[in-house]
């Protein structure tokens, strides 16, 4: 497959980061998009947050009219069946929770019902892709897609190789990515967290251990690394923000299987603060808050 063969794209799930990822593929003009998920109240919101995002950040600021913006909405549609919304594509794109076991399900299920030759990729940032492949019958025509939070701004794209991905899915992969105004980089799956989250989490791992030993507050430890090394936000308020905690938790298991007991046990203040429902997200208490309800006391 070209890049120029792929007219029609299919993202499986709808949350916050499949949303973001059918309006990338609609904005380029060039693909007809389906947004997919179980549950129809996610689709609509995840359509919702599309159309206000394109007013807020595109048409607000003069960088599209309000007829482009009409335009990417139309080559959007939703539904919660994903047999009729991959029936045709050429590309899919699967956004779910990071569960083994439910991504293998989806593959199953996007391998009976994709044309043959349909890539399917998967926006896993940490799982391993020659094992979700081998739950089809074309294993290698499935690869990594792993986009960055918020996929508008975020210019990074990891393309995993798992061990029977093909070169030709890979090249194809980079190439969707970059019409997408991304910057593809390609590592294999033998690496759990691939290239940005794995050197990433040493990091984050020193800064909880900081933070653990009660040296410095959480918020002490990411204006230290904001103010010494340039970052956006600190390892700490990124986990409150996006509920890193609670899922970091709940994907524990897998990260044994792939690291060991030693490497793929979760932090003792993870496992702390979620037992204690500081679990970060949007509304929910995290680092910061546990720092000054609990452990500065503790």
């Amino acid at each position: 497959m070209k890049l120029d063969d792929i007219k029609r794209c299919a993202v499986v799930g709808a949350g916050a980061m499949g949303a973001q990822i059918a309006e990338v593929l609609s904005r380029t003009g060039h693909y007809e998009v389906r947004l997919v998920d179980v549950d129809e109240d996610v689709v609509n919101r995840g359509l919702e947050s599309i159309d206000k995002g394109l007013e807020r950040f595109f048409v607000a600021k003069g960088k599209i009219t309000a007829e482009e913006k009409k335009a990417i909405m139309e080559r959007i549609t939703g539904g919660t069946s994903l047999e009729q919304a991959t029936a045709d594509v050429d590309f899919a794109i699967e956004a779910i929770p990071e569960i083994l076991g439910l991504k293998r399900e989806t593959f199953e299920r996007l391998d009976a019902s994709a044309p043959a030759d349909t890539v399917l990729a998967s926006n896993t940032s940490t799982l391993n892709i020659t094992e979700i492949g081998a739950a089809t019958n074309r294993p290698d025509k499935v690869v990594g897609m792993h986009f960055f939070n918020p996929v508008a701004v975020m210019k990074l794209v990891e393309v995993v190789k798992g061990a029977m991905t093909s070169e030709e899915t890979v090249e194809v992969t980079k190439a969707l990515a970059a019409r997408l105004g991304k910057e593809p980089v390609v590592c294999r799956d033998t690496s759990y967290g691939f290239l940005a989250n794995r050197a990433y989490e040493a990091l984050r791992e020193e800064a909880l251990q900081i933070v653990w030993e009660k040296v410095a507050s959480p918020e002490d430890v990411d204006k230290s690394l904001k103010l010494g090394y340039n970052l956006p936000l600190g390892p700490l308020e990124l986990g409150d923000r996006l509920g890193s905690w609670k899922r970091r938790a709940e994907m524990e298991r897998d990260r044994m299987a792939a690291l060991g007991p030693e490497k793929g046990r979760i932090h003792p203040l993870i496992r702390v603060m979620v037992r204690a429902g500081y679990f970060g997200g949007p509304g929910q208490k995290g680092i910061y808050d546990f720092w000054k309800e609990v452990l500065s006391k503790w």
